[in-house]
């Protein structure tokens, strides 16, 4: 399996690296590509860089079976358009990775769609990191969907 990882433009997000570079140290046959941010980590067991240039990230992108994130809403986005299968692990406020938890928040609304997995930490990251090949088969809803993707997304988030 293929996989990139994308920790988003504007900040390093070593928890979700660091936990994803000792996953693929003990899964080889995966091949891992990262977009780790202005970070001091050098991971030893991913094809890494700080950041891809706008045709290199949407090659990377578009080449992967799967995609490992933050939770920002661009990266969920862009999952979804492709058709893509995304585990997210939203930054924490608490911790420095971000000012306000509002990806935690992202990332409770958009656990409920086929396609998009969601870790809540690093302890949890390598059991999701498992199951992506599960993933791969389902349908992520907005790919198919009819309309602009923003107003689907939309739409079914509204549902309550």
């Amino acid at each position: 399996m293929r996989i990139f990882v994308t920790v988003g433009a504007q900040m390093p997000f070593d928890r979700l690296v660091a936990a994803v570079d000792r996953w693929a140290g003990e899964h080889p046959a995966h091949h891992v590509v990262a977009q780790i941010g202005k970070s001091e980590l050098e991971p030893t067991h991913l094809d890494w860089r700080q950041f891809l240039q706008p045709p290199d990230f949407d090659r990377a992108f578009d080449e992967a079976d799967a995609i490992v994130g933050h939770a920002g809403t661009g990266t969920l986005f862009a999952a979804m358009e492709r058709g893509t299968p995304i585990l997210v692990m939203p930054r924490r406020a608490a911790l420095h990775e971000t000012r306000n938890d509002h990806q935690v928040a992202t990332a409770k609304r958009f656990e409920r769609f086929d396609g998009i997995s969601v870790a809540w930490d690093e302890i949890e990251l390598p059991a999701r990191l498992d199951e992506l090949p599960s993933l791969q088969g389902a349908a992520v809803l907005a790919h198919d969907a009819e309309g602009p993707l923003i107003e689907t997304v939309a739409a079914f988030i509204d549902r309550d």
